[in-house]
């Protein structure tokens, strides 16, 4: 089956700066909340930012 792109270069360009900030912004979060010792249920906050990173990275990567 060929190859069939949905975005442009614009649209992969955009989700790989989103992505790539999501997840920097999900590190430093992550950090923040190990280092200032915050309980375990306040540390799944960094599902959210690595989620969306995950999504924008990968739809970048896959065109689509």
């Amino acid at each position: 089956m060929p190859l069939v792109t949905n975005i442009g270069w614009t649209g992969r360009r955009r989700r790989y700066i989103l992505g790539a900030v999501a997840l920097a912004v999900g590190l430093a979060l992550a950090a923040g909340l190990v280092l200032g010792g915050a309980p375990l249920g306040a540390r799944f906050l960094v599902f959210l930012p690595f989620t969306v990173a995950a999504l924008g990275l990968l739809q970048a990567h896959g065109h689509t």
